[in-house]
């Protein structure tokens, strides 16, 4: 994730901040300075730093036990508005799927009692209410905000651990792409609650809403993307008729190819056609800027690109393009030649075909 710092790795996984939330802790500390001097903004800070702690601990809940199934996170990063685990997949199995989901909850939960046990006494709804009041303790202030993402995470809706809960109960009675749809279509109906609530109260709940709103709908089309995928091998699906560029094309080569095709994506390739890496439209447009058209492509492309041979299903290569992050995909032959691309817009448009089809068969390729 872009314009995120990277503070520390733990067991295997990097810990970052976005930089949006460092300027939340600044804005914290301006706004508690104004109100009451170099104390109330210290605890004010302090307490936002501790909360945001326990919703690291809450990922890692489930970046360890995702690790149980043999599923990496490659990271965790610190936001505004929480905390995300990326997760190279989701598990396979529903049991899998529900025990990672609860991982995450069940670590605010261990954290609740941990501070009730300090406490002595169960905090009650006053504290959470009166988060901003100094008189109230900051560790009653923990533990009430703890419960609160305990019982905000387990709302049935994506992309809360909930959602994926629900999902993976109903998974266990029927088809997992069915199981999906309802549990997106519940969400959605609570982010309607959600947002009707918000107008007449609470302002915040209507950017919950849209949030939940989204997050549902995309998880329902990922999940509907790769059950169409499923059976199809990379050669049905991928771009055949390619533009290619020399190692030492110049970004002026690149234009002069943007303008005479409709491509977005440039495979560099050598002499006997194994690709070196993409030059993007993005990147050329920048680069264009930064270093004029006689710049070398080969200086600004992507590089280290993952590639998939022919016969790869495309639900694996549509896997590893979300994985790695990879702007294209290059698809070799047995001898590591570049015959084709797999692009995020041909995903796009063979989704479409094979929607139209029912999931019916796609024509395999020729290729010489």
């Amino acid at each position: 994730m872009s314009w995120s710092l990277r503070i520390i790795r733990v067991a295997g996984i990097d810990v970052k901040i976005h930089l949006t939330f460092l300027l939340l802790l600044a804005w914290i500390g301006f706004t508690y300075y104004l109100q009451g001097g170099a104390t109330v903004a210290f605890q004010g800070v302090l307490f936002i730093v501790l909360l945001f702690a326990c919703v690291l601990l809450h990922e890692f809940g489930h970046a360890l036990a995702a690790r149980r199934y043999g599923i990496l996170t490659p990271d965790i990063t610190l936001l505004p508005i929480g905390g995300v685990a990326r997760l190279q997949r989701m598990p396979d199995k529903p049991g899998q799927e529900l025990v990672v989901a609860l991982a995450g909850p069940l670590v605010n939960v261990l954290i609740a009692l941990l501070l009730f046990l300090v406490l002595g006494r169960m905090a009650g709804v006053e504290e959470l209410a009166q988060l901003e009041d100094p008189r109230v303790s900051l560790l009653a202030k923990l533990l009430s905000v703890n419960i609160a993402l305990v019982l905000f995470n387990l709302i049935p809706a994506f992309p809360m651990d909930g959602g994926r809960v629900l999902r993976a109960l109903l998974a266990m009675r029927m088809d997992y792409v069915r199981a999906t749809q309802i549990a997106a279509s519940t969400g959605q109906g609570l982010a309607f609650l959600f947002g009707f609530w918000g107008l007449f109260n609470n302002p915040l709940l209507i950017f919950i809403a849209l949030f939940v709103y989204l997050g549902a709908a995309q998880e329902a089309s990922l999940v509907q993307m790769r059950d169409l995928a499923e059976g199809l091998p990379v050669s049905s699906a991928m771009v055949s008729e390619l533009k290619t560029l020399p190692l030492d094309a110049t970004l002026s080569d690149a234009v002069d190819a943007l303008l005479s095709t409709s491509q977005h994506e440039f495979p560099l390739v050598d002499t006997v056609g194994r690709a070196h890496g993409i030059l993007t439209r993005d990147q050329l447009i920048k680069a264009l800027r930064e270093s004029g058209p006689e710049a070398a492509a080969l200086k600004v492309m992507h590089k280290d690109l993952p590639e998939v041979r022919l016969r790869t299903p495309f639900e694996e290569a549509f896997t590893l393009m979300q994985e790695s992050g990879s702007p294209a995909l290059p698809v070799v032959d047995d001898r590591g030649r570049l015959v084709g691309l797999i692009t995020p817009e041909n995903v796009g448009e063979m989704m479409m075909v094979r929607s139209a089809l029912g999931r019916g068969p796609l024509r395999e390729r020729a290729l010489s």
